[in-house]
């Protein structure tokens, strides 16, 4: 059954942009994953600061598979030790992509995000152009 996977960034507007650049830097990276179906980022329009990352998944095992992949790892890898370099690396485990989980994506102001979550569901219905 497909899956969905919500990552929910809390974002400053004086961040967006930066949180922008980094996706798309980083544009690829899930594309070639087994059982990759769809990725948006979602740019709030009003009344909200988050902003969310959409990916669908054939299946929970394909979404585990790519979050335990040496494609995400070192993505991540990479994004921590970039941090590091400019001082912004705490060391601690996280989705990547900005969020103030200790991944900088090589940024010289410190984390786009706030915060994050993830949500996740199984689609059990979808439409599509007729």
């Amino acid at each position: 059954m497909p899956v969905v996977k919500i990552n929910v960034l809390t974002v400053p507007a004086e961040m967006r942009e930066e949180l922008e650049r980094r996706f798309a830097g980083r544009a690829g990276m899930v594309e070639s994953s087994d059982g990759f179906e769809w990725f948006e980022l979602l740019k709030p329009v009003e009344g909200t600061d988050r902003y969310m990352v959409y990916t669908r998944w054939r299946s929970e095992e394909d979404f585990q598979r790519w979050q335990s992949s040496q494609a995400f790892q070192a993505g991540h890898a990479q994004a921590s030790s970039e941090a590091a370099a400019q001082g912004h690396g705490h060391g601690q485990a996280g989705h990547g992509h900005g969020q103030a989980e200790g991944h900088g994506h090589g940024q010289s102001r410190g984390p786009a995000a706030t915060g994050s979550e993830i949500w996740s569901f199984e689609v059990i219905q979808s439409t599509g152009p007729a």
